[in-house]
């Protein structure tokens, strides 16, 4: 959940972004192709994506099911009929000089995502924000400018085609973002879904998930768009957020100057923390958009419409709403819990074996997850199975253990060590009469503590309760050792 910060009141930025998600299929959209990251450069080619003479496209029937179902997640319309277009632009990461895209009749619009905001005073909020249209569209190859990121200073620049070919949906919003903060939550939204839905794995680092933003301010009140920029070159959710709130002040500056803003395309600079220009941005007309001759029209029958949406999983927000109002967890914890799918099945398998939700959701969020995290695991390669951890918060619960012990042998148990191993002989003394004889023992032997506590010293209790346990090598059961020990303390002598 993001806290929103707002711009400078007298003036609104007006936001919307255009998000390029790689699809993880095998194969590429229109060749058979590998689309494996990290392979040698121009290893993963063939004549379709590199656009030789006498080979055409063939659509992979696995990137229109994606696209449908990531349309469906998103709330769209789905179209019954759309079909390819060219987009011709010239540039060397383009072997064919057009990249095959989806321009007036993309296969999803109109649809829509909800985000979590909190405010500056803590109070959390809900906003809607529009998803124009989803297409469908094939990746252009990767430049790599020797000695500089960008062109401008490299002494050459090599090519590689691995990418070229690779399924994308393109993600574009409504211009319904304000803050840098609400595109960066709705970035992480979208690639929540995505990887609920098992269309992409949304990793940023990777170049599976990027966005473009598209940014204007104008006065508040004013219903005309300012001058619109677009930013790229943002590969994380911070980029995203710091990139906006520094062009918005920059618009404004320039706007209280007298400057005039230029409708360009820049990019953001990490290491300066600021955006630069580009180029100035091209038009849709520049892009001389025609009807992909080379394939046949998209027909979504019902029949597949359908069968994708029957196998559509719950959802994130879905499941926070289901959290945080069935299950009773707070809003960190539900939106801890389903920020990874793995996370969320691994939770739900062990509140189904009995678990406590809320104690499963703590075991889960802190102490599993801060052993992930110095480990750099995940949870799907632990060994301790939801069964088990809900064996053990039963335990717990029942009185069997002490939260303590449970801890103690954590790292046992998350190495496959089952419960009845870990805690053999370890059950907790919850007889009294078992217990009785030993706090007297230690009563007697430690007077002067006694005679401290009955003249108003009633620290000295931990004292008492933590010779118990000594004595019992922890096994006492502490509420009741606390109150046999209160008892036994405050009694008449």
């Amino acid at each position: 959940m993001t806290t929103a910060t707002p711009v400078k009141t007298e003036y609104e930025a007006i936001i919307g972004l255009e998000t390029h998600c790689q699809l993880s299929t095998n194969t590429k959209i229109f060749s058979n192709s590998s689309t494996a990251f990290g392979a040698d450069p121009n290893t993963n080619i063939d004549p379709v994506c590199m656009g030789l003479p006498g080979v055409l496209p063939v659509l992979n029937a696995k990137v229109l099911e994606y696209a449908v179902k990531t349309g469906l997640a998103l709330n769209c319309q789905i179209a019954r009929y759309s079909k390819f277009d060219r987009k011709q632009y010239f540039y060397p990461d383009l072997p064919k000089n057009y990249q095959i895209s989806q321009y007036d009749l993309p296969i999803a619009e109109h649809g829509w995502i909800e985000i979590e905001l909190v405010d500056e005073a803590g109070n959390p909020s809900r906003k809607r924000i529009g998803i124009t249209r989803l297409h469908m569209e094939e990746d252009a190859g990767k430049l790599v400018h020797a000695g500089s990121e960008r062109l401008s200073g490299s002494t050459y620049s090599l090519v590689d085609y691995n990418r070229a070919g690779i399924p994308l949906v393109e993600i574009v919003s409504e211009p319904d973002l304000r803050t840098g903060q609400e595109a960066a939550e709705y970035a992480q939204e979208l690639r929540r879904i995505v990887r609920y839905l098992g269309v992409s794995d949304g990793n940023m680092q990777e170049g599976s998930l990027r966005c473009d933003v598209n940014i204007s301010v104008r006065p508040v009140g004013r219903e005309q768009f300012g001058t619109k920029v677009e930013i790229k070159n943002m590969n994380s959710f911070s980029a995203i957020q710091k990139a906006i709130d520094y062009e918005i002040e920059r618009q404004i500056a320039a706007i209280e100057s007298g400057e005039k803003i230029v409708q360009e395309t820049r990019l953001w600079e990490e290491g300066s923390q600021r955006t630069s220009s580009m180029r100035v941005k091209e038009g849709s007309s520049d892009y001389r958009y025609f009807p992909e001759p080379d394939l046949a029209p998209i027909e979504v029958t019902q029949t597949e419409l359908d069968s994708w949406l029957s196998e559509l999983p719950q959802l994130p927000a879905s499941k926070r709403h289901y959290y945080e109002n069935d299950l009773g967890l707070s809003a960190y914890d539900a939106r801890v819990l389903t920020e990874d799918k793995p996370v969320a099945d691994y939770f739900e398998s062990a509140i189904s074996k009995g678990a406590n939700p809320k104690s499963a959701a703590n075991w889960i969020t802190q102490d599993i997850a801060g052993y992930l995290n110095k480990q750099k695991l995940t949870i799907s390669e632990i060994k301790l199975t939801a069964v088990n951890l809900a064996d053990v918060i039963t335990r717990i619960e029942n009185g069997k253990i002490s939260n303590a012990q449970a801890k103690e042998k954590l790292t046992d148990l998350l190495n496959g060590v089952s419960p009845e191993e870990a805690f053999a002989g370890q059950e907790l003394i919850s007889d009294r009469t078992i217990l009785e004889p030993i706090i007297d023992e230690i009563i007697a032997a430690n007077a002067q503590q006694v005679e401290k506590y009955r003249k108003g010293n009633t620290n000295l209790k931990g004292f008492f309760v933590g010779q118990v346990l000594k004595k019992t090598d922890k096994r006492a059961e502490p509420k009741l050792t606390n109150q046999l020990v209160e008892e036994k303390l405050n009694a008449p002598m």
